[in-house]
């Protein structure tokens, strides 16, 4: 049994495309009002067709009372990192605290030139990120005197004023799968945020990539339990199951039970824009794997 000592966290990963584009709002509206507890956005700024992410989390935070927001994950080569720390902290200044920040790397490297952004490698693009990160932090921490100044590869302050300072310290999630990006992760994040569906050999490449962060922790002088371990899922719900989260809600039950008590997730997204799939997985699922996961670890 595996615990990083977090309360289970359950939301919606929501896609603000195909639709008209009040139907991402009014999906997060639907997980604010059945008690979920985030929902999040793709963001994906050189496909046409989405809607911006960032302007879809200020409208919808607007329209929600009690819910977390966060990009699943913010591109970076296409947000600069100074100017994405104050659209955060000023997003989450509006909501009253309720904004968080996933994050990665970067990837379609196409789209992301396409549309004026730098075309990096594997090795590039994690660099910059432990860069961006850095400065984010550091715009976020006005009692620090002075600007801030960060000399990077990639990104570079000098004397950048400080501020606005969030209305909470939101969470850095990091979408990450290799171990290089995992490490980054366990020195610098608050929390991982991969996909069921990027992980070939399914749950059980938890483990190991759990291992990678922890030990990246420890040697940075943090607990793991710093970095909180969230999991995207997809999935249906039907009367006889067909594979994994496909079939009854009990059975989404005992799957996300075991995935919580094995490798210590506590916090699992569902990527929905149906009404009805997201009103039973928090009506029937969340509160079930609650009561599961609460009984096993007493």
């Amino acid at each position: 049994m595996t615990d990083y000592g977090h309360d289970l966290l359950f939301g919606t990963f929501v896609t603000p495309t195909n639709q008209p584009v009040h139907h991402a709002v009014e999906q997060a509206i639907v997980a604010d009002r059945a008690g979920l507890d985030l929902v999040t956005f793709q963001d994906h700024p050189y496909v046409a067709k989405f809607h911006d992410t960032w302007t879809l989390i200020a409208y919808a935070a607007a329209r929600t009372e009690r819910i977390h927001l966060s990009a699943n994950v913010t591109n970076l080569p296409l947000r600069p990192p100074a100017v994405l720390a104050r659209s955060v902290a000023t997003a989450d200044l509006l909501s009253g605290g309720r904004v968080e920040l996933g994050i990665g790397a970067g990837a379609f490297w196409d789209g992301v030139e396409a549309m004026g952004g730098p075309r990096r490698t594997a090795g590039e693009s994690i660099a910059a990120l432990e860069e961006a990160v850095s400065i984010i932090r550091g715009i976020w921490d006005t009692d620090q005197p002075g600007g801030l100044s960060v000399t990077g590869t990639h990104y570079s302050v000098s004397g950048a004023k400080r501020g606005p300072a969030p209305a909470h310290q939101p969470g850095i999630w990091i979408g990450a799968y290799k171990p290089r990006i995992l490490g980054v992760t366990g020195r610098m994040a608050d929390g991982w945020l991969p996909s069921l569906q990027y992980l070939p050999g399914g749950v059980a490449e938890l483990a190991a990539m759990n291992a990678y962060i922890d030990d990246a922790a420890e040697s940075a002088g943090r607990a793991p339990r710093a970095v909180r371990r969230f999991l995207n899922i997809a999935g249906s719900f039907a009367r006889t199951s067909t594979g994994v989260l496909q079939g009854p809600p009990e059975q989404w039950v005992e799957e996300l039970t075991d995935v919580a008590l094995t490798y210590g997730t506590s916090g699992f997204i569902l990527a929905s824009d149906d009404t009805a799939t997201t009103e039973l997985f928090a009506a029937e699922v969340a509160p079930a794997v609650r009561r599961e996961v609460a009984a096993a670890r007493a």
